[in-house]
């Protein structure tokens, strides 16, 4: 006798939601951003092929990235439907984001290593403080953080 059933073709939301760490509203979500895609049974229940788990543990790890929804749908809308990713495809997909990844560490570190002398300090009197605006000064230069501003 096997171990385990057969393999099933398809995965109901509440199984691709524990197979991936996903709650079922996020895979909702997912699907009405465009970012999977299901189909619905004789019953109206979302259906998904197994290859969503895949696509899954693709757009979590972009996010973790800082990867905007946006972005990552339109990277997958490039992968044929129907089909688990492959590292090809991944490597592919990952090579488009690595140019703005390294854009955001470098921003995250420059505004890091710029706030590291003020951080808690609270006194906005300081003459090299990135926060401090005497007579609003810098409104001339547009609206934001002008100081803090790495871009």
């Amino acid at each position: 006798m096997p171990l385990h059933g057969p393999i099933l073709r398809e995965l109901s939301v509440g199984e691709v939601a524990r197979r991936s760490g996903v709650p079922v509203s996020t895979l909702h979500f997912y699907e009405g951003k465009g970012l999977i895609h299901s189909r619905r049974s004789a019953g109206n229940q979302r259906r998904y092929s197994r290859d969503i788990l895949r696509r899954v543990a693709v757009i979590k790890v972009a996010q973790q990235t800082g990867i905007p929804l946006a972005q990552i749908r339109d990277a997958l809308a490039t992968l044929p439907a129907q089909r688990t990713p492959t590292a090809e495809d991944w490597h592919r997909l990952s090579a488009t984001w690595k140019e703005a990844l390294e854009r955001r560490i470098a921003t995250l570190t420059g505004l890091r290593d710029r706030l590291e002398g003020c951080i808690g300090c609270g006194c906005l009197s300081m003459k090299a403080c990135p926060l401090r605006n005497p007579h609003d000064e810098l409104a001339e230069q547009g609206p934001g953080p002008r100081l803090l501003a790495l871009e």
